[in-house]
């Protein structure tokens, strides 16, 4: 059985795993209102940096055993649509299983999405994701994707393929996870600013506008496409309410201002 190797800790995340619990347990305190929700978007950088943001949005919600994870593939290496469909991931915090039922489907469905486990060995867009997970849920089961194409076409099309087959996999905890970071190395107030009119189009859950300001403002958002796939499956998913749990930059942590990069936490019921 195949075993993904972590290529993030150490750098990203602790590799000690009292390390990870001493930054996230106290930050993952759940409270009487947790509950089960259709998706988050959750920033994957280094812990220090935007591992705030992330716990406040898991701090909200409880994590079922079933995960569905879209990231962007910032190597391009592999399949445009790199699917992991069986084996375990390993974190510092043990191995977690891949839900190969449920990827087997995915595949089935979509002649898009394509296994490729070597296009994930590099990638740390999902893996920043799975500790947090773990300590929420230590019996999590991933189906891991990684995008790694701006073809919104053919997004469009994994998307619809992706929410027909988790609308048929019928389990309601079952959570979507989508690993972005925002608008990259500009000023914090540039950032901000520009950040703003992505921020807004998630908000109203609408993906043409978020393309479109994109487009027009040159918001680089690493896991843009990621992020429109779950818009565009959102009515296959039911969500109908979005929260945007907290916004940050890099300048919160570090105090530099003039090169920041931006973060955003949301929950999607």
């Amino acid at each position: 059985m195949p075993i993904r190797k972590p290529c993030a800790a150490g750098t990203f995340y602790p590799q000690d795993p009292q390390d990870i619990q001493a930054f996230a347990e106290p930050r993952l305190v759940s409270d009487e209102s947790a509950r089960f929700v259709r998706a988050v978007i959750l920033p994957h950088a280094g812990y220090i940096y935007s591992g705030e943001t992330a716990c406040r949005v898991l701090s909200r919600i409880r994590v079922p055993e079933d995960v569905f994870l879209i990231g962007p593939n910032h190597r391009g290496i592999g399949f445009p649509f790199a699917l992991t469909a069986q084996g375990e991931w390993e974190t510092p915090l043990g191995r977690v299983p891949i839900h190969s039922e449920l990827a087997s489907r995915l595949l089935e469905m979509s002649h898009v999405l394509a296994q490729d486990q070597e296009a994930h060995r590099f990638e740390h867009s999902l893996e920043v994701e799975i500790p947090l997970l773990q300590i929420k849920n230590e019996g999590i089961r991933i189906v891991p994707l990684i995008v790694g194409t701006l073809d919104l076409e053919a997004s469009r099309e994994a998307a619809l393929a992706c929410g027909e087959c988790l609308q048929a996999y019928g389990k309601e905890s079952l959570l979507v996870v989508i690993s972005n970071d925002m608008s990259h190395y500009e000023s914090d107030a540039r950032t901000r600013a520009k950040d703003q009119y992505a921020l807004r189009a998630i908000e109203n859950l609408d993906e043409e506008a978020l393309a479109k300001a994109v487009a027009q403002h040159n918001i680089t958002m690493c896991g843009f496409v990621p992020v429109y796939m779950l818009l565009v499956m959102k009515e296959l998913l039911g969500i109908r309410k979005v929260t945007l749990v907290d916004y940050r930059t890099s300048a919160d942590a570090t105090g530099d201002q003039d090169r920041v990069v931006g973060y955003a936490g949301f929950i999607f019921e």
